[in-house]
């Protein structure tokens, strides 16, 4: 098969020219558009998911040869958590050629985290199939680029962290709230509020719970720690 011109453009973003084609296509189509003739991304998520794992891992034993594993795991996890590979994903546009079925277009789905998130993953295996290792090794070296080398040496995620300093001190861990949710339904805003049993305190907003929750946790960890 060919490529479709905003696929091939996408596929010089990201630095690998396909000799099956097929695999990029398939790597950008959610499960909201598939059906008996089209496959979507969901098992290449899965396989894209370990594939950038591997390549994150040795990334950082080669990185820090003195560090243990107590250092890496909390590095490991930043690197390829939901929100970096939604990051490495927006950079390169990916959310310009996913194929969503109507629902999902009319939801933002070009724009949800999510959905950005495993479609980098599915990338990663295309490549991966397409190519072999050493082919995968480079497109996610290249795309994380300096964030190997640049990621905190504490690099737990902040609600991670607040409730290994709430469980250093003896305390039950922190308590989160949805204090609002406001906008349309495809870019709900959410204002989440999390408590210490010290009754300390703080909320924030952001597109998503989850970032509201780590935004919010962040925060009161600062707070607190100050």
């Amino acid at each position: 098969m060919k490529l479709s011109a905003e696929l091939r453009a996408f596929a010089g973003r990201l630095g690998h020219e396909f000799s099956r084609p097929e695999l990029l296509s398939r790597a950008v189509t959610h499960g909201s558009i598939s059906g008996p003739m089209r496959d979507d991304n969901q098992r290449l998520e899965f396989l894209g998911d370990r594939v950038l794992g591997l390549v994150m891992a040795e990334a950082l034993l080669d990185a820090d040869r003195g560090a243990t594993e107590g250092q890496i795991a909390p590095r490991f996890n930043a690197l390829v958590r939901r929100e970096t590979c939604a990051e490495v994903a927006r950079e390169i546009e990916i959310g310009a050629v996913l194929r969503l079925g109507r629902s999902e277009m009319k939801s933002g789905g070009r724009r949800k985290e999510a959905l950005l998130a495993d479609a980098m993953e599915a990338v990663i295996a295309a490549v991966y199939l397409d190519a072999g290792f050493e082919a995968a090794r480079g497109v996610v070296r290249g795309l994380w680029g300096e964030r190997i080398n640049q990621v905190e040496t504490d690099a737990r995620d902040p609600k991670t962290a607040l409730q290994e300093w709430a469980q250093a001190r003896g305390e039950p861990p922190p308590v989160y709230a949805e204090t609002s949710r406001e906008g349309p339904d495809h870019a709900p805003v959410f204002t989440i509020e999390v408590t210490l049993a010290s009754g300390a305190s703080h909320s924030a907003t952001a597109g998503s719970k989850r970032q509201a929750e780590q935004a919010a946790a962040a925060a009161l960890l600062k707070q607190v720690s100050e």
